[in-house]
């Protein structure tokens, strides 16, 4: 009895430690994703912003500019 109480002890402890270096790799991948998400995020701004204070398309019509913003 103790020797299988022994074994299992082990067997959970590396679970666990295999548990915690999983969920510290998504961490890490959870991170990386928002940092990417936000530059996309900014550049969307930036480039309706663009859009926006250049209303005026190549036929020299004005443009309303929520016709310009991404969904």
């Amino acid at each position: 009895m103790r020797d299988e109480a022994q074994t299992r002890l082990r067997t959970l402890k590396r679970d666990y430690d295999e548990g915690q270096t999983r969920l510290l790799q998504l961490e890490q991948q959870a991170a990386g994703l928002r940092e990417g998400l936000l530059r996309i995020s900014g550049a969307i701004q930036v480039l309706e912003e663009l859009l926006v204070d250049n209303n005026v398309p190549s036929n020299g019509e004005q443009r309303d500019p929520e016709e310009l913003r991404v969904p």
